[in-house]
């Protein structure tokens, strides 16, 4: 595999944001997932669950609720009070409506896709109209006392039933008016009772209400007679959150406890017609709050203040022990947070709000396979860059000279030049800079740090130079053949500067010439989501990852797959490859050895030596650690392309430093946990 001088960073102090509420769309087999500061993330089930978009926090955006409707469109709504459409090509909010009901709780459209209901703090629920371009007030369904935590539409989309403090009510969708009000029990703590917060509620189409409560009660309603039918205590806290599958015979919930449980609607005994709701299925995946439920076809999927994602199959609609029935849990971004200054051995860490820029640390001392060197100079913290304004910070880089830092948030394009003199830093902002259309979504430098490339949100790639002492000006911009305004979110240039490859949101990638400024190619198209892409400084070979762990070589002089490329397709990659659920984030090389491809995951880093033959089916793929406790003998038979390390994990970052150095970023799932709030206290056995 190799010997490398890995410098092992853990000091990037990454703490994601908690899920506030997710909204599975069944038509496109997409999830959106909302978190508490404000972010948007889109996840592409159908490309292994790959996380495809997002849309960056806001500081004053709260969203409480989100949904889809009439197709592929999105809304979501929060304690600002205003409803916004996301336009999921160019990732930013679309726009905004005030509901003028006050901080929005709840959010659904109906079956038909035609209207969406909101339910405000101030008691009323306001139903919108939802046009081609836009969404449009209707009318407000008569005001009620108390603030509407949760709603739902009958599937016949002609009643709402509403949920609010020690109350459900059932509105007629046409006359306005309420025509059923449920007292639902308050919770008891010794000789008092406090108020019961009705949380979520599903409006089934045989009219039965199910409503999730904080007294930990899940409970089943006739919403004709307003009387209770079942109750199913649940939990010692309270119950947050309820989804319901679309052949209404199966139900998951989310408790304040971390716990998730499933409700399946199952016959009294064998052959019966009669059935009822029983509790089959607990599962304990989450630490915190589970804020957010969803249940597609074939899975239960929960999110919660542990800023987990878990998506848990149903053994009983996956066919076979399958890869499709494997436990995913999604905690790190599908995309990279680290930059690296190879020439400067610097790293930029970028968080919501700002940036922080470290020196690696050095060492004199040398050693065997597996020691651990001491550090002769320190990392240092060398400085930190706040962002202006409400916005997040969508994307960054620091160029492999280490003298220009640039970030962008949704709307602004920041430049700053670095200098070092005498153990001091000092930063400065590039005030002239040019106006570009649209944000940037993704930031790369040229290898010789002459050049900055800006990603857009309209299929474009912006070039420009920048100058000394301090300054830039706009070159080109580049745009695609094709039509495509999906944002580009991925980028890679060559070494020698004269190639820049493009990925955007409809998975085309574009090739373009920096010394004509011009397209030069597209790759074939492939169905799947691009996750990595990285061009060989050698050979200008350009590597690609996809999400259902592929890997492409094409040759960008030649304009066509390589002919190793094409061996692997035939051969077929190994099967303990292709079902990681992680995706390949990061794609490198070592010059010094043109057959190696460096790439990583979240779980582990691999070198593909293209000189090796492939793994066949009846090979294991093994970690280095394992094969090299394995005898002399027995290694000879794992002798394949794949050279695999997981020694450190979870990593968030990896970058080839020189021929024999390495820095690998890693955020262990305890130190975020460390960060998080204290979960509910539960009494254990024998404490």
């Amino acid at each position: 595999m190799g010997e490398f001088q890995v410098h092992r960073v853990r000091f990037f102090a990454y703490v994601p944001a908690g899920i506030r509420c997710l909204a599975h769309s069944a038509r496109s087999d997409r999830l959106a997932l909302a978190r508490t500061d404000g972010a948007l993330e889109l996840y592409n089930f159908a490309a292994n669950y790959f996380q495809e978009k997002g849309i960056p926090g806001h500081e004053t955006r709260s969203i409480e609720a989100l949904c889809w409707a009439a197709g592929d469109r999105l809304f979501g709504a929060g304690l600002s009070g205003d409803i916004s459409e996301y336009d999921l090509e160019k990732l930013r909010v679309k726009y905004s409506l005030d509901g003028f009901g006050g901080p929005i709780w709840s959010l659904a459209a109906d079956a038909h896709g035609t209207q969406l209901a909101v339910g405000c703090e101030d008691g009323s629920v306001k139903l919108f109209q939802i046009l081609p371009d836009k969404i449009q007030f209707e009318r407000s369904l008569d005001r009620q006392k108390g603030r509407i935590l949760s709603l739902s539409w009958h599937p016949s989309g002609t009643r709402i039933a509403v949920g609010s403090i020690d109350l459900l009510r059932v509105f007629d969708v046409r006359s306005g008016h309420s025509i059923q009000r449920i007292l639902v029990d308050r919770c008891l703590q010794g000789p008092q009772s406090r108020e019961c917060v009705v949380w979520s509620v599903a409006f089934l189409s045989d009219g039965t209400i199910v409503s999730a409560d904080s007294a930990g009660k899940v409970q089943f309603w006739d919403s004709e007679k307003g009387t209770l039918l079942e109750t199913h205590p649940v939990s010692s806290s309270a119950v947050l959150s309820l989804a319901v599958c679309e052949t209404e015979d199966s139900i998951v919930v989310g408790t304040s406890e971390g716990a998730v449980y499933q409700f399946q609607l199952l016959p009294l005994k064998w052959g019966s017609a009669e059935s009822q709701w029983v509790r089959t299925k607990p599962f304990q995946h989450h630490t915190h709050d589970v804020r957010a439920v969803a249940h597609s076809a074939t899975a239960l999927i929960s999110g919660g203040l542990d800023a987990q994602l878990v998506i848990r199959p149903l053994m009983e609609k996956v066919h076979g022990k399958s890869y499709d029935a494997a436990l995913r849990k999604f905690t790190y971004p599908h995309r990279r947070l680290v930059s690296c200054a190879k020439k400067a051995r610097l790293l930029l860490f970028q968080f919501p709000q700002h940036l922080e820029l470290w020196k690696l640390g050095a060492t004199s001392a040398t050693g065997k396979d597996g020691d651990v060197l001491p550090v002769s100079r320190a990392p240092e913290h060398l400085l930190q860059l706040k962002s202006k304004g409400p916005e997040h910070i969508c994307c960054s880089c620091v160029s492999p000279c280490g003298s220009w830092v640039a970030y962008s948030t949704a709307s602004r394009f920041h430049l700053h030049r670095v200098r070092y003199e005498n153990d001091r830093v000092s930063i400065k902002r590039v005030a002239a800079m040019p106006k570009l259309q649209g944000s940037a979504h993704q930031l790369l430098c040229s290898a010789d740090s002459s050049r900055l490339l800006v990603a857009s949100d309209q299929g474009s790639v912006h070039i420009l130079e920048l100058l000394e002492p301090g300054g830039c000006r706009h070159l080109q911009t580049l745009r695609p053949n094709s039509e495509s305004m999906e944002a580009v979110y991925l980028l890679a240039v060559s070494a020698d500067g004269d190639w820049l490859a493009a990925a955007g949101g409809d998975w085309a990638i574009n090739i373009y010439s920096l010394r004509h400024f011009k397209p030069h190619c597209t790759v074939p198209a492939y169905n799947c989501a691009v996750t990595a892409l990285a061009i060989h400084p050698v050979t200008n070979n350009l590597v690609i990852a996809h999400s259902d762990q592929q890997v492409f070589e094409f040759s960008i002089p030649s304009r066509e797959y390589t002919a190793w490329s094409r061996k692997v397709q035939q051969h077929g990659l190994h099967r303990g490859w292709l079902e990681r659920d992680t995706p390949i984030t990061h794609i490198t090389f070592n010059p010094k050895e043109p057959a190696h491809i460096l790439l990583h995951d979240t779980h582990m880093f691999c070198i593909l030596d293209k000189s090796l033959p492939l793994p066949d089916a009846a090979t294991s793929l093994m970690n280095q650690i394992t094969l090299k406790q394995l005898s002399e003998k027995a290694r000879r038979g794992h002798v394949h392309a794949f050279k695999i390390c997981k020694k450190y994990r979870p990593l968030l970052f990896m970058e080839l430093l020189d021929e024999g150095s390495l820095v690998v970023v890693e955020r262990p799932v305890m130190d975020i946990k460390t960060q998080l709030p204290p979960p509910v206290q539960q009494k254990k056995f024998g404490t």
